[in-house]
């Protein structure tokens, strides 16, 4: 066989400026030139870019071969006649020499698509539910061969290339073909695998060439700093959580017990020498811990891949990856399972109102403002310096929606807590007088990013029966929690940010000057069931220079556990769900850093070892006493007895469920001060039982309480006719039922 270069090129073979466009990087269809192409003169020929080969053949798919094909460029590019016979469709490899070198490989160039005119359509139309089963790379079998089926959205991309190890990094080898109506590029590359290396180059709508980016759609990514993304489709776990999802898929979360542990997976636990441990050692620590404090869910600070450890998540790159740092999307998977299994459901924090400038990422993704605005009065978060979605464009609300089912339908994710809703909500939050555009309407709602939310809420309860989806909202914005068809934004629960702001704001006075701050604790009554709460006291609360949970509270150290131990108490009788951020359980007494473990040596301290027991039978009682539960979400659940009381800083309330379950009376003493004899009106006669004191010795407090049996007295209080006499314990919340 001949192979020459030459400036004189075949009659029918391809034109020069085609030629040059390829070996250049600048065809922005390779189709239009790679593969076989009919000539001018009827007959079949096929051009190959090889710069690495010095000799190529065209052969069939057993070894013989077809046609030699000749250099017609000094870079590689080669073209030759197909014999008759020869046409589109016809199976054929390629053999090539370069010295004593010899391999065959497939051509991607004679296969056709892989996607289809419906994924066009749907894309375009921002409805294509399913996304992530048709961008992004994915193993396959495509006519008989196997291979990796690449696609990505770039509309205004002049050329977007697959690039990896496997082709030298070199843009030339693997352009895509263009699919001009949805702005899609696909190609099917055949003879990659799992566990290849990729990342796309684009030449953006100016020419110019991007920075390389990782595939928006990338199932798993590289552990950073790397940054590229990594063969894999979707993880192989086989679940073995059937009855759990059954369970779920029945009913709502509102009339359960809901109390959620938050956690940060890299510095929850760690090993021996301060490593990282991954899914699996982690999901094992989990499950015993949580079983062990009762918890019913654990919310992980978000998963999705990240470049800046520093951001815990919150600026996000790969929204269908797990992170790599602890592991691979099946020890994911597994942990998830696991953890179901146990009884404990999974929420995570999903983060659709920003995402970060890095290079690799989204930002300018195609040489234009892709997912994000391009005006930076639109487009770029003052607070994060991160970019702001484009909501109101299609394809983007479809990507990020599909981003947030795809972890509830292929992960088991029960539900999604929506980080900085308030961020969307507006669009002049955090932004002065001139640094915001308004609404069509002149006003600051962002009405496409509420659409978005209601769309999204919408296709989790359409997608996934049972799946919840949880607001951080910290504004009065109405019906965060009310039903899409009531006129709201269809979440099933709201974050209560002013409990907490008031709660913590209270707790931290010293308790002398409580009295002049009762409204703090009993405010929130008065919009309780505005929405359906999460009472949170999250990671927020802890970093930053707040200090701990612990150290908020005022007093010696006595003191500081007894405040703890009080405010947990009110907090878990307090009407709405719980959420408590990993480390308060046990008083955590420095502030959470996200680079080393919790101080588990603590434990060792029995005022440390009686808050965790508090927390454990908190949740227990929680869990086991409906009228702590089941209408938290119903004013019928709760009733003051004396919300009142602001010179002893008392509060005393009932909580109760349906006529048949029986009541259950708390009352806060948040004075250090012994309140002995307290008469308190209760709703029926006969005795009753403390069920919990917060001061009681096995949780590091004073043992001062009331034990036994407490009859009833025939003696009015409150406007009720029988009452009971109790000793408050100091700096302490009591729970107390009637025997029945």
């Amino acid at each position: 066989m001949t192979t020459h270069a030459s400036d004189t090129l075949p009659a029918s073979a391809p034109d020069a400026t085609r030629i040059e466009a390829i070996i250049r990087g600048r065809m922005g269809d390779p189709f239009e030139l790679l593969g076989p192409h009919k000539t001018k003169e009827g007959v079949m020929g096929l051009t190959v870019f090889a710069p690495d080969a010095a000799e190529v053949v065209a052969i069939t798919p057993e070894g013989s071969e077809i046609a030699p094909l000749s250099r017609i460029n000094p870079e590689g590019v080669f073209w030759g006649q197909m014999p008759g016979g020869f046409d589109f469709g016809t199976p054929y490899r390629l053999r090539m020499k370069a010295g004593s070198h010899e391999w065959e490989r497939d051509d991607p160039y004679r296969f056709t698509p892989v996607l289809g005119e419906m994924d066009e359509y749907l894309v375009a139309e921002g409805r294509h539910e399913e996304i992530w089963k048709r961008l992004g790379a994915h193993p396959v079998t495509h006519e008989g061969v196997e291979g990796v089926s690449f696609a990505v959205w770039a509309p205004n991309a002049r050329r977007v290339s697959v690039v990896g190890h496997f082709n030298a990094w070199d843009g030339r080898r693997h352009p895509l073909r263009r699919r001009f109506g949805a702005g899609l590029w696909e190609l099917f590359v055949p003879n990659l695998a799992v566990g290849d290396l990729y990342k796309f180059e684009i030449v953006g709508a100016h020419g110019d060439l991007q920075p390389l980016k990782a595939d928006p759609m990338s199932f798993r990514q590289e552990q950073p700093p790397s940054t590229g993304s990594i063969v894999h489709g979707m993880h192989r776990h086989e679940w073995q959580d059937a009855a759990w999802m059954e369970s779920r898929s029945k009913g709502t979360l509102h009339d359960k017990p809901v109390s959620i542990y938050e956690v940060h997976l890299g510095s929850w636990r760690r090993g021996a020498e301060g490593e990282i441990l991954d899914y699996d050692t982690i999901g094992g620590l989990l499950v015993d811990y949580l079983q062990d404090m009762n918890f019913t869910h654990v919310e992980f600070m978000p998963v999705s891949e990240h470049p800046f450890t520093g951001s815990w998540g919150y600026q996000p790159v790969g929204l269908f990856a797990p992170t790599s740092r602890y592991g691979t999307p099946e020890q994911f998977a597994a942990m998830v399972d696991r953890l179901h299994q146990a009884g404990i459901g999974v929420i995570v924090d999903w983060v659709p109102a920003h995402f970060p400038t890095d290079a690799h990422g989204l930002a300018n993704f195609d040489g234009t403002a892709l997912y994000e605005h391009a005006d930076p009065r639109q487009g770029f978060h003052q607070d994060w310096n991160t970019l702001i979605y484009n909501f109101g464009r299609n394809e983007v609300a479809n990507f990020l929606r599909c981003s947030g089912t795809f972890w509830l339908d292929k992960y088991h994710i029960d539900a999604l807590r929506v980080d900085a809703v308030a961020s969307m909500l507006y669009l002049d939050y955090s932004r002065n007088d001139g640094e915001w555009i308004p609404n069509q309407y002149g006003g600051r709602e962002n009405l496409d990013a509420i659409e978005f939310l209601k769309g999204t809420n919408h296709q989790v309860q359409l997608r996934t029966p049972g799946a919840a989806t949880i607001a951080e909202e910290s504004t009065a914005f109405p019906g965060v929690s009310r039903p899409v068809d009531q006129g709201g934004l269809g979440f099933d629960f709201k974050w209560n940010m002013g409990w907490m702001h008031d709660s913590l704001s209270y707790i931290q006075n010293d308790p002398v000057y409580r009295k002049y701050n009762h409204h703090q604790m009993t405010f929130s009554i008065h919009y309780a069931w505005s929405e359906n709460f999460v009472l949170p006291i999250s990671h927020d609360e802890v970093v930053h220079g707040k200090g701990s949970l612990l150290n908020k509270m005022p007093g010696d150290r006595w003191q500081k556990f007894a405040n703890l131990r009080a405010y947990l108490g009110f907090m878990w009788t307090h009407p709405g769900k719980k959420l408590l951020f990993m480390g308060c359980e046990f008083g955590q007494e420095r502030e959470w850093n996200h680079d080393v473990s919790l101080d588990w040596h603590l434990l060792e301290d029995e005022k440390h070892k009686g808050a965790q027991n508090l927390v454990r039978d908190l949740n227990r009682l929680y869990r086991d006493e409906p009228a702590l539960h089941a209408l938290d979400c119903d004013p019928a659940g709760f009733e003051w007895v004396d919300g009142g009381d602001n010179e002893r800083s008392i509060f005393a309330f009932l909580r109760k469920a349906d006529s048949g379950t029986r009541p259950a009376l708390i009352i806060s003493n948040m004075t250090p001060v012994v309140r002995e004899d307290y008469r308190i009106g209760v709703p029926e006669g006969g005795d009753w039982t403390e069920l919990l004191n917060t001061d009681a010795e096995i949780y590091g407090g004073s043992g001062v309480g009331n034990s036994g049996r407490i009859a009833c007295r025939q003696e009015e209080c409150h406007g009720r006719s029988v009452s009971l006499a109790l000793t408050l314990p100091p700096l302490a919340t009591i729970i107390l039922v009637p025997d029945r």
